[in-house]
């Protein structure tokens, strides 16, 4: 079976794939065994798939950063199509990360591979003219949203609602906080800062999401959790260069000063934090079913912004501001995302009233809505998965 995850969020759901489908296997004698190999990184590598490409290495965002980094994306796509021709898979299972995908689809179509999509690409908010190659190359899709099957249905494509990957994941039981574990001084408050899962995300997030932390008040304690698809040395590095001028800053005007360090597990960080500062993305959604109040932000390159703001038309940024269907999280994205107008939203979550109040309700009904009914999700997925397999 190959499995193609390009990214941090879809290599977690595909490691969470992998092991729903060898219980799968292991339970039905007409299935020999399960192989697995394709992208990803690694939690996909522990779960058992072989990665013949690091999700790393293809993982780009933004138009410019994509053309700076084609050689090499196109190296490592035909390195795996290489692959695909030796080992000749069953089937394929495609997760997200559509600019990488939809061309392995076509390859794998031609090949006579079956193709299942797990997290459907969001077609319908951007370029539903790529709805043309669903209904060509994918022979079923597995969609994580619930207005997504209704969406496929109604241009011909066998979509099922699965329910979120996260979903079904139980909200995890935060430890003893990071910093308090090597003996730091008592904070007042745990906040977490998501900066996005690539390199160029980070580079853009975290710099104003540093300044906002440097301004809010009191001794809190930030934690920032370091995505798979990351050096965890480059983003120490870039922590040190943005902190400890801004650190040094508040100890010269006599302020208490803030703690920060960095984790390795986004979904821990966020239940251990009074509120967060995240990225627009899936950690959006993982915070959400979580219940903690956060910030959405996002900042991208000039050009991409110009490019993308005209081919989006969306009312909302945020995953569960579209889920909810109006404001549940605040949004401040490209020129609104500034240190003090995120520092003024998140100062507004951190104390108990109805601004916080308010939120935790609204994501209680974000939660509800991503939940489907019977088993959980990964293993709705791993047996639409042996479905079409069977076929």
């Amino acid at each position: 079976m190959l499995i193609s995850a390009g990214e941090a969020s879809g290599e977690m759901y595909g490691a969470e794939l992998i092991e729903a489908l060898q219980q799968a296997v292991a339970a039905r004698p007409e299935f020999e065994r399960l192989e697995c190999f394709g992208v990803g990184g690694e939690r996909m590598r522990a779960a058992g798939c072989e990665t013949v490409v690091d999700a790393a290495q293809v993982a780009v965002v933004g138009l410019a950063e994509v053309v700076k980094h084609l050689p090499g994306i196109y190296r490592e796509f035909h390195k795996l199509l290489r692959e695909v021709d030796r080992r000749k898979p069953d089937v394929a299972v495609l997760i997200d990360f559509p600019d990488f995908n939809f061309r392995l689809a076509k390859q794998l179509h031609a090949r006579g591979i079956p193709v299942v999509y797990y997290v459907s690409p969001q077609l319908w908010a951007w370029r539903q003219g790529r709805i043309e190659l669903v209904k060509k190359y994918i022979r079923k899709m597995l969609v994580i949203f619930p207005f997504e099957s209704e969406f496929y249905a109604g241009h011909g494509v066998d979509a099922e609602f699965v329910g979120h990957p996260l979903a079904g994941m139980a909200r995890p039981e935060p430890p003893r906080a990071f910093l308090r574990a090597v003996g730091a001084p008592e904070p007042e408050r745990t906040i977490a800062l998501l900066p996005g899962s690539r390199r160029r995300e980070v580079e853009m997030n975290l710099p104003t999401m540093l300044q906002a932390a440097a301004l809010i008040p009191g001794r809190n304690e930030f934690l920032i959790p370091v995505a798979s698809t990351l050096n965890h040395q480059w983003v120490s590095e870039l922590v040190h260069r943005y902190w400890f001028p801004l650190t040094r800053k508040r100890a010269e005007l006599g302020q208490e000063t803030p703690l920060l360090g960095l984790t390795n597990d986004a979904r821990t960080t966020l239940a251990s934090a009074r509120a967060a500062i995240v990225a627009s993305g899936t950690a959006t959604v993982e915070a959400a079913l979580i219940g903690t109040p956060f910030v959405i932000v996002y900042k991208l390159s000039p050009l991409t912004y110009f490019f993308g703001k005209r081919l989006v038309n969306l009312p909302h940024y945020g995953m569960p501001n579209l889920i909810a269907g109006r404001e549940v999280v605040p949004e401040l994205v490209q020129e609104k995302f500034t240190a003090h107008n995120v520092a003024a939203q998140l100062c507004e979550l951190l104390d108990d009233g109805p601004r916080r109040d308010k939120m935790l309700s609204g994501l209680a009904e974000v939660r509800a809505k991503l939940q489907a009914e019977g088993a959980r999700p990964a293993d709705r997925a791993a047996k639409a998965v042996l479905g079409v397999l069977s076929h």
